[in-house]
């Protein structure tokens, strides 16, 4: 089933789990995580970053994404994740994507006030919600970098969601993009202080690597989405490295694909088991 994550999240925060929401790189990718959802019997967001769409298009993206997510079983939505204009969060929504991010938090307040207001009004035309981001996620997102992480404010957080009409708040409380170099502390006092003032579906980035108890204490306090990719391009290159090692004249990229699938699938089905997220199809 191929749909907005609007409700499906509404029903995440009225249930107290979180949907996992995990990018994609390629078929490969696409199809593993798929296939991971529906033996979890679990809805799932299928994701693309700025670089990701750039390397081929939204449009083929879109189109092998509705394909697989009309033949499952299970509620599949498909999202931009970072978009990082209101040109491009424009172009995936006309491509049929079920949801976008705009991604502000680059911006001053006002600036990214602004800029997720043009996005929201301009996705209500297409009948889909709208994630934006307040404070900053370290580390690196595509060729955005982020030095140092400035923490979502409770009063801003709420500030913000009423003046722009956005459908979901990524917060920013002390996780970061890419590859930790320690053990992340997050911060959840925090959270729960955001949950008490914002009422629409928070999100918590770059949860690759956070140890599995803080990320279901994040959805304990609010988390009803929690985003999945730099762990999975690792599972998936591991698996077609794995296959390679054990077998170095091997050129049909269908046998190492697969490979990198099995890895994808098992990382994914992993990580809807610490979201909570399994059987809620």
């Amino acid at each position: 089933m191929f749909v907005s994550s609007r409700e499906m999240l509404l029903t995440a925060q009225r249930g107290g789990y979180a949907v996992g929401a995990f990018n994609f790189e390629n078929m490969e990718m696409l199809m593993a995580i798929v296939s991971a959802a529906e033996e979890m019997r679990a809805p799932v967001m299928l994701q693309t970053t700025p670089s990701t769409v750039k390397y081929a298009s939204v449009g083929l993206f879109a189109a092998m994404a509705r394909e697989l997510a009309e033949r499952a079983s299970v509620p599949v939505a498909l999202h931009l994740d970072h978009g990082s204009s209101f040109e491009l969060a424009q172009a995936a929504a006309q491509a049929g994507y079920t949801s976008v991010m705009i991604d502000g938090s680059q911006l001053d307040f006002e600036g990214n006030v602004d800029v997720s207001r043009r996005v929201v009004e301009m996705a209500r035309g297409f009948g889909i919600p709208v994630e934006a981001e307040l404070g900053t996620v370290g580390g690196k997102e595509d060729s955005t970098v982020a030095k140092g992480i400035a923490y979502t404010e409770p009063d801003k957080a709420a500030e913000f969601a009423e003046r722009t009409g956005i459908d979901s708040l990524a917060v920013a409380i002390g996780t970061a993009h890419g590859i930790y170099k320690g053990t992340p502390h997050l911060d959840i006092p925090r959270l729960g202080e955001i949950r008490k003032v914002v009422s629409i579906p928070l999100v918590l980035h770059g949860a690759s690597g956070v140890p599995d108890d803080q990320v279901r204490a994040c959805v304990q306090s609010g988390i009803c989405k929690v985003n999945y990719a730099t762990e999975l391009r690792i599972a998936y290159s591991d698996g077609v490295k794995e296959f390679l090692a054990e077998q170095p004249g091997a050129f049909d990229p269908k046998k190492y694909g697969a490979r990198g699938m099995e890895h994808v699938r098992a990382a994914v089905k992993s990580r809807m088991e610490i979201c909570g997220c399994v059987g809620k199809a």
